[in-house]
């Protein structure tokens, strides 16, 4: 009898628990969308007066369903940025609004509780959810319970006006945790937004190219350099939108420049017997340069890759390849280029020829220098 019994009762509790288990797995907690994306944004659509930039504006349906009646509460746990806002990366803020609030077929009132079975601290048909805090359906100014319970989220992002002046194409992600204390039910909502910078496009007159065309070695001095024509060639920046850069010329026949090191220099190839054929400069002299609206402009250089700038002025010197060149419309300025969207103006090219003795002329010797300007966004 005894070893009876003790079957026995060992039966239904297995029973028991089994049947606790099956009625939490039938608590169903759901979004319309677990990830919102608020899509691409540039500074050509952003408004640097403005405080603040709204991303976007998302809404989602929750639902939350259970096979008994019980406390339907729901609580969202994430990082916050101020009483009404939660955080979204250190540039950027996201507002949780709930309304349309629906128990068992029929509209409620909410309530945003500070913790389980504890009162309200603020009610209505549309509340701001609060990090920490609960979202539950009210009558009477306490909690109802239900078996389901529907809510419409509306999720609003603000970015400062320093998250789209970025260098690089940038994504934000964060997420936090809706969850229900009573049925340990939970679901993980994702936020995402990215970030593009302005493009700003190059273009040179004549393809970029300077051609001296043919050049018979007994018109060009054999012991001393030669010094050939200057050329020109129209410069070009258009961008999305006023954004500040700078330029950095790069020298795509390094080693090859004669005269010695210079990184104002850039060589023109080396010749079948790998002797340095010359080099060329190119020079800019901001009075010949335009930008949208301003007045005259002045030329300001960085050796430091952009953390210092010297002292804006006139001057006309060749572009260096371990500098960063830019323009600002004032003088003595050390800030760094203004913001800017249409630049143009002239770029003079200064070659010169190594002595012809030093030259391999048994064949054609080709002049064939090269060099890419880039555009760097600050």
């Amino acid at each position: 009898m005894p070893l009876t019994r003790l079957r026995h009762l060992s039966f239904w509790l297995l029973i028991g628990i089994a049947g606790t288990a099956h009625g939490l797995e039938e608590c169903q907690l759901n979004l319309s969308e677990p990830s919102v994306d608020f899509g691409l944004m540039s500074r050509l659509s952003q408004n640097d007066s403005a405080p603040e930039r709204l991303l976007g504006e998302r809404r989602l349906n929750l639902t939350f369903n259970c096979p008994q009646a019980g406390d339907l509460s729901l609580f969202y746990r994430a990082l916050a940025a101020s009483t009404e806002r939660l955080q979204f990366t250190e540039h950027g803020s996201y507002q949780i609004e709930v309304s349309h609030g629906t128990l068992d077929g029929q509209a409620v009132e909410l309530g945003l509780i500070p913790g389980l079975r504890q009162p309200p601290v603020s009610s209505g048909t549309v509340l701001n959810w609060r990090s920490g805090h609960g979202i539950a359906p009210l009558e009477n100014g306490a909690v109802r319970a239900g078996k389901n319970l529907s809510l419409q989220l509306t999720l609003r992002a603000w970015a400062d006006p320093a998250a789209t002046h970025v260098r690089d194409a940038t994504t934000w992600e964060v997420s936090g945790l809706l969850f229900s204390a009573s049925h340990g039910r939970y679901r993980e909502l994702a936020l995402r937004a990215h970030f593009a910078p302005v493009a700003c496009h190059p273009s040179l007159s004549d393809q970029g190219v300077v051609d001296y065309g043919t050049l018979f070695a007994k018109n060009l001095n054999p012991t001393s350099e030669t010094p050939l024509p200057i050329r020109t060639l129209r410069l070009g920046v258009t961008c999305d939108a006023q954004t500040r850069f700078a330029l950095r010329m790069h020298d795509n026949r390094d080693g090859s420049a004669t005269g010695g090191t210079d990184e104002t220099s850039y060589g023109l190839d080396l010749d079948a017997s790998h002797n340095k054929i010359g080099r060329f400069y190119m020079t800019i002299d901001p009075a010949e340069f335009s930008a949208d609206t301003l007045g005259t402009l002045y030329r300001t250089d960085s050796t430091s890759n952009g953390a210092a700038w010297s002292s804006s002025s006139a001057r006309q010197i060749p572009m260096g390849a371990n500098s960063y060149m830019g323009f600002t419309d004032r003088s003595g300025l050390t800030t760094g280029p203004v913001a800017i969207q249409t630049l143009a103006g002239t770029v003079r090219i200064k070659t010169y020829l190594a002595p012809m003795q030093s030259l391999d002329l048994r064949q054609v010797v080709h002049i064939n220098g090269s060099g890419t300007l880039e555009i760097i966004y600050l």
